[in-house]
């Protein structure tokens, strides 16, 4: 529902025209004199004006002079029963968004205040992706000077000179997608879209629709023709994150648009061409997965054309109080808290824990550190209670976390999401925050543990969970 002010010296036509805007469920407020309008707008906030041209006092330019003037940028149009070429240019030039002529029937108006609404909250869009972009590139910084860091920081310049697809793979939490993001924003294509598309959180029919977008009536629900991430991607870049889960069906168009570089949208029979560079990232060993069937090996090959793996944070201990640093004073600034000083002991424990979790794992601790001991010093102690497993000293061989079958990342990750659903008593949407997935990727993972017979096993080796 939007805010629309009108003004017309008339009260006839003030009242029709409220009535009609109001009749499709906005909000109207209605004034005589553009004085008073221009007196509101100063006090609240409108989302399009509708006023008469020639008026009493302030006409519609001045009103519209005024209001450029003051900085309230609000969507002006203006009505006339004099219409003159030299007023149109006037008013269009000062930003005008249009120039309608009385008398107008109510479909008309409708028409032109539907177009004035959707124009100002595609820019209202546009202005919070452009500050979420900036706000990205300024505090999710690429932070690595550990020497396990160093040759993926180098290839992320090497290879976004490049258009080839790259596969990013590591441990959940490892910042694969920040990796990405450092890619596209080095890259000659920068300027153009990166889009994402979690392919572990939808349904093998929704994501095909997301990828390749589908026409009208192709399925129940498919109530207007959709663009796809691919077509709206063109020319940029589009990120597949957990690629591995995608069904086999979708693993072979997958293909065909990777080689080819065309597809056709659901219910379509037409061929469109993109120019589209694909990033996909994995926590899992794709490789064997196609070995064993699980992923169709030519797909694995055309997407790991150019890989990059990041290692865990445990590999890499020497850049935590690089990453502490930059979380605590980002989200320090962020909630305007003070921010929490790190004893040297909880410094000590916090080199020395496994970080099952990884750079994730990290930056919740952080936000909680900085939500609850905003100013304080924070000891060891302290510490302790927050994380989600035993500490393990930087000494301690890799062997001593493997776990059955070799199948370190897969147990680990089990391992991490069931010690924090305990820890909130069962209460997913609680774990799922917590750890940064989504709540239907954590069902998603439990669900897929059942099947397994794992979850099961895992509830017997470890206290009773209420899930």
């Amino acid at each position: 529902m939007a805010c629309i002010c009108i003004i017309d010296d008339e009260a006839m036509m003030r009242e029709s025209l409220a009535a009609t805007l109001a009749a499709q469920d906005h909000k109207v407020q209605a004034y005589q004199h553009a004085q008073e309008a221009l007196t509101a707008a100063r006090q609240q906030s409108f989302d399009l004006i509708v006023t008469d041209l020639r008026m009493p006092g302030m006409d519609g330019v001045t009103l519209l002079r005024e209001l450029r003037r003051l900085g309230i940028d609000v969507p002006v149009v203006l009505m006339t029963a004099h219409a003159s070429i030299a007023t149109a240019v006037e008013a269009m030039k000062l930003g005008a968004f249009d120039y309608i002529q009385k008398p107008f029937d109510a479909q008309e108006i409708e028409i032109v205040v539907e177009r004035a609404l959707r124009e100002r909250q595609m820019l209202r869009d546009n202005e919070v992706m452009r500050r979420q972009i900036e706000d990205l590139n300024r505090h999710r910084t690429l932070i690595g000077a550990a020497p396990a860091m160093r040759p993926v920081l180098e290839k992320v310049q090497r290879l976004a000179q490049s258009s080839a697809t790259v596969l990013i793979t590591g441990e959940s939490g490892t910042g694969k997608e920040l990796i990405a993001r450092a890619i596209h924003a080095a890259s000659d294509r920068s300027e153009q879209p990166m889009l994402c598309v979690n392919c572990a959180a939808l349904s093998p029919t929704l994501l095909e629709s997301e990828l390749f977008g589908h026409e009208k009536g192709a399925f129940t629900g498919a109530d207007r023709m959709r663009k796809g991430r691919f077509e709206l991607a063109d020319g940029g870049t589009l990120l597949l994150d957990e690629v591995s889960e995608i069904a086999p069906a979708l693993q072979a168009k997958l293909l065909r648009v990777l080689q080819e570089h065309e597809f056709e949208r659901v219910g379509s029979s037409v061929t469109r061409r993109v120019n589209v560079r694909v990033i996909a990232t994995t926590n899992r060993d794709l490789r064997d997965w196609a070995a064993k069937a699980r992923f169709r090996e030519d797909l694995y090959y055309r997407l790991s054309v150019l890989p990059i793996e990041v290692p865990a944070l445990r590999d890499r201990r020497d850049d935590i109080p690089l990453l502490l640093d930059h979380f605590i004073g980002r989200i320090a600034e962020r909630e305007g808290r003070e921010r929490p000083r790190l004893a040297d002991d909880a410094l000590k424990v916090l080199q020395e824990y496994g970080w099952p979790g990884n750079v994730r794992e990290l930056e919740n601790l952080c936000e909680r550190i900085c939500v609850l001991e905003a100013g304080r010093e924070v000891s060891s102690a302290t510490i302790a209670p927050l994380l989600n497993g035993p500490i393990k000293t930087a000494s301690a061989p890799v062997e001593s976390v493997r776990y059955r079958d070799g199948q370190i990342l897969d147990d680990a990750e089990r391992d991490l999401i069931l010690r924090t659903l305990e820890r909130f008593g069962g209460h997913r949407e609680k774990t799922a925050r917590a750890l940064g997935i989504g709540l239907r990727t954590l069902g998603l993972k439990l669900k897929k543990w059942r099947e397994e017979g794992t979850f099961h096993e895992e509830r017997r080796r470890r206290a009773p969970l209420a899930v």
